[in-house]
């Protein structure tokens, strides 16, 4: 089972995904497979399975309304790769500052 970063990297890394996401956070409400189908040149089954990519992630809830499934972001998961990233972020300015002592300090000698 992968884990929760791992489902949401995946999720992330294919631009028609992020496409798909990204129209989900600017809809003023849930979209319809059909209406998600609709702006892009890819299958029915094609955004379906992107769309199945996101929900495992957590980055899309999907409500069923009859027949039809409705789709609406969930941006929350979003933070777990926020964290992920000020983690090295702060290792890398550490390590920055570091050289920088360093650099400095051999100047000195």
């Amino acid at each position: 089972m992968q884990d929760k970063i791992t489902k949401l990297f995946k999720a992330i890394a294919d631009p028609t995904r992020r496409d798909i996401f990204h129209a989900l956070v600017i809809a003023t409400s849930a979209l319809s497979i059909t209406q998600i189908s609709s702006q892009f040149d890819i299958s029915r089954q094609g955004i379906t399975k992107h769309i199945k990519t996101l929900e495992e992630a957590g980055l899309v809830n999907i409500n069923a309304d009859g027949r039809e499934r409705f789709c609406y972001a969930n941006a929350k998961p979003l933070k777990e790769i926020n964290k992920w990233v000020q983690f090295y972020s702060q290792f890398w300015d550490n390590s920055l500052q570091d050289l920088e002592h360093y650099l400095n300090n051999s100047k000195d000698a």
